[in-house]
């Protein structure tokens, strides 16, 4: 998980598919201006498909718009994206999003989250926070509790939900629910 710029973009070979028909990609060159989650490295270039039909992912290479970027990584300079990852302009992250990347999500790691697709839905263990932002609101994966929550692990083990700017209480870490 990174916060980047993509200065440069060119189409690469990769290989070759089963029938030994050259595979295409697009390759960024990026500038890294933080790692919030990834190896040691600095990522250099991040590869997808050439295009959305086939899964790719399309950045603006003026090296204006800032990124967080969720792919996987090779742990060699070398991400890969597709439609399926994380990726957002900086600038549409709502402040406590922003704030949840230095602080808060790493509280969530041993955390599970469970979409709710439709309601009712429940979780099966105290290590799952329900994220309803998809039956609540209209297919919304960008909604309110992505948005503006974020789902850590308390002090007795069991994971919940949290809001807000200031840092959490002790008392609601050890005994509130949210």
């Amino acid at each position: 998980v990174i916060r980047a710029k993509a200065v440069s973009a060119k189409e690469v070979d990769s290989g070759n598919d089963i029938y030994g028909n050259p595979i295409k990609r697009i390759q960024y060159e990026i500038k890294q201006i933080k790692m919030f989650k990834g190896p040691d490295k600095d990522i250099e270039f991040i590869y997808t498909a050439p295009s959305t039909a086939v899964c790719g992912r399309l950045l603006d290479t003026g090296g204006k718009k800032e990124y967080l970027i969720a792919g996987k990584s090779e742990g060699n300079g070398k991400m890969h994206i597709t439609l399926c990852d994380l990726v957002s302009t900086w600038d549409s992250l709502s402040p406590t999003q922003k704030k949840s990347l230095n602080q808060r999500y790493q509280m969530g790691c041993k955390c599970k989250i469970s979409r709710c697709l439709s309601i009712p839905c429940f979780v099966s263990s105290s290590d799952e926070c329900l994220w309803t932002d998809w039956a609540m609101e209209k297919n919304n994966v960008d909604g309110r509790q992505a948005k503006h929550y974020a789902c850590i692990k308390r002090s007795d083990g069991s994971c919940a939900w949290y809001r807000g700017m200031a840092p959490p209480k002790q008392e609601f870490l050890d005994i509130e629910d949210p």
